[in-house]
C-alpha cells in the first residue's frame, strides 16, 4: 500500500514531500523517483542531484543528462 500524504514516507510514496524507495512528488528523497526537485539514486526531475538521472532545468551527479541534450542526440 503506497504512502500518500502531504509528507509521505514509505517504500512506495507519492505526495508533496516524499521519502521513499520509489517515489513521485514535488520534493523527493528516494532511490527511484519522478519529481520536481529530487535527491536520488535514479531520477527524472525538473532539478536533481542523482547518481543517474534526466533533468529539465538543472542536474548534478555521476551520469546525469538534460532532456534537451538527449532529444538532440536521438533526433
Amino acid at each position: 500500500m503506497p504512502a500518500k500524504r502531504f509528507i509521505a514516507i514509505g517504500q512506495f510514496a507519492y505526495g508533496v514531500i516524499t521519502i521513499s524507495q520509489f517515489g513521485i512528488g514535488v520534493f523527493s528523497l528516494s532511490q527511484f523517483t519522478i519529481a520536481g526537485f529530487a535527491v536520488a539514486q535514479m531520477a527524472v526531475a525538473y532539478s536533481l542531484l542523482a547518481q543517474f538521472g534526466v533533468f529539465l532545468h538543472r542536474g548534478r551527479g555521476q551520469l546525469v543528462w538534460g532532456l534537451a541534450d538527449l532529444l538532440r542526440r536521438l533526433f
